[in-house]
């Protein structure tokens, strides 16, 4: 039986970044150096597959290190973390790691720099997730402000409009944080940002893939976990720039075909978190059931690399 034609349209940059791949190294340098177990505060990164691997050679992931021994190493995600748990480590005698990418203890460093300044801070990120309680952590209650939306923004209450300072979350939306931007400027024209964009360079990298993309495609399937927030993002822009049916799967297994019946054209990239091997697995079940011609959009070339910490370079 002939297959279909269908052009697959591969989005570069895609799957894991400095971050991440950084944050896997250390739980696996970890228990190279200490053995089993290695326990991780919170999933290392948002992504099933990922974690799954890991606990199998030997990582427990917990949520809190109230849950984790005293005398065994403990190793903080790459989301980064309050400024209250490594001192409670430190409180307890524990061997920790902190593996929170550079990127975002660049935020926390941001944060605390303002906060010395005599500035009130405003986050602009998702409530709940572990980077925005992580970074909202580094400062008292009450000195740092979460908001998620321009509407957010005319309901927030400051202690002093002239003393205000912005961070943001480093994987947001690029288009919907400038307009959040834009309407704290407004509000609170004295407000201080960042010196440099907080969002970092993987989320703005793959959402100009998929921008660029986009167009392109009939639909567009992204290869990620349903609590990555970066992942979820990319399905919102792939959405805005003109891919009608834009998807998230955690695997190939996921992938709805009876609602890509009839496509044409087909655009693939994966969040920050997702390992190539599953993205591989995708394009390999399109191949399957389509006569398949494979296209790379590259928009950027990433050779961004992050050290582990000294600690695990050194010999046990």
């Amino acid at each position: 039986m002939t297959k279909p034609a269908l052009t697959l349209y591969l989005a570069a940059p895609r799957g894991f970044c400095a971050g991440v791949d950084r944050a896997i190294k250390i739980v696996e340098m970890a228990l190279d150096k200490w053995g089993a177990p290695v326990f991780v505060r919170h999933e290392i990164v948002h992504n099933k597959f990922v974690v799954d691997s890991l606990r199998d050679k030997g990582a427990v992931f917990v949520e809190e290190l109230t849950d984790c021994p005293d005398d065994r190493p403990v190793i903080f995600s790459a989301h980064g973390v309050p400024k209250s748990v490594p001192q409670a480590a430190r409180a307890r005698e524990m061997i920790f790691v902190d593996a929170t990418c550079p990127l975002v203890s660049k935020v926390h460093i941001e944060a605390q720099r303002h906060a010395d300044n005599g500035l009130q801070m405003i986050m602009i990120g998702h409530a709940g997730h572990p980077e925005t309680v992580g970074t909202m952590g580094q400062l008292p209650d009450g000195e740092v402000l979460l908001v998620e939306t321009v509407k957010d923004v005319a309901q927030v209450h400051v202690r002093d409009a002239e003393k205000l300072a912005f961070v943001t979350q480093t994987t947001l939306s690029v288009d919907d944080t400038a307009d959040i931007v834009a309407a704290l400027q407004t509000r609170f024209p004295s407000i201080v940002g960042p010196h440099k964009e907080d969002i970092c360079y993987a989320t703005t990298n793959r959402q100009d893939a998929v921008k660029a993309m986009a167009p392109k495609c009939d639909a567009m399937l992204v290869v990620g976990a349903p609590n990555s927030s970066n992942s979820k993002r990319l399905v919102e822009v792939g959405a805005r720039a003109g891919c009608t049916y834009a998807q998230l799967v955690q695997r190939a297994t996921d992938i709805d075909w009876r609602a890509l019946d009839g496509i044409k054209s087909m655009g693939i990239t994966a969040g920050a978190s997702a390992p190539e091997v599953l993205i591989n697995e995708v394009i390999n079940a399109f191949r399957d059931r389509y006569d398949l011609t494979v296209e790379m959009v590259e928009t950027a070339v990433e050779n961004v690399e992050f050290k582990v910490p000294r600690v695990l370079r050194e010999p046990a």
